[in-house]
């Protein structure tokens, strides 16, 4: 019981820390492009339009279960909503060389980078994945949410037509 308590706090607590990051702007950091090539975060953008940054790896099962769910979902969402989905993956230099050819193997449809020293995973305050950040046409932080359960993607997607309309 206490293991549940203490399990409940620490998940909690870690949605507190990373909810300083809200109404803030993306942070501007050096993440690899999936074939090593360095790209600003500063140059994320959508034209006005909503952006997801989702941070995943490769060996998390609720990671892999999100993105599936929302792929499904994500040619609707874009004609809805404009929005463009980046994956940031966490996986580290012994599991990075797994992330390109899974992402591949999967047939998701996102833009997609790495962040192996997990400079940006620290600059957005993420301590556990999977993490979502809606950001908004002005580039402002306006919805977040970690972990994954079935449905969660409603939640997003509802969140996501907020944004949208704004």
């Amino acid at each position: 019981m206490k293991k549940i308590i203490f399990l409940l706090f620490l998940l909690a607590s870690v949605n507190v820390f990373a909810q300083g990051m809200k109404n803030s702007k993306v942070p501007t950091v050096q993440v690899k492009t999936m074939d090593g090539s360095a790209f600003s975060t500063s140059k994320f953008s959508n034209n006005g339009k909503p952006i997801i940054i989702d941070f995943w790896a490769t060996w998390c099962k609720p990671c892999i279960a999100e993105l599936d769910a929302i792929s499904d979902n994500y040619a609707q969402w874009q004609k809805e909503t404009g929005v463009k989905i980046i994956t940031i993956s966490v996986d580290d230099a012994r599991t990075m060389a797994k992330v390109a050819p899974f992402f591949k193997e999967k047939g998701w449809l996102y833009e997609s980078y790495l962040d192996p020293n997990q400079d940006f995973q620290h600059a957005m305050q993420v301590m556990t994945c999977p993490y979502v950040f809606i950001i908004d046409g002005n580039g402002q932080i306006v919805w977040m949410h970690t972990s994954y359960m079935e449905g969660d993607e409603d939640k997003l997607y509802d969140a996501l037509k907020k944004v949208a309309k704004k």
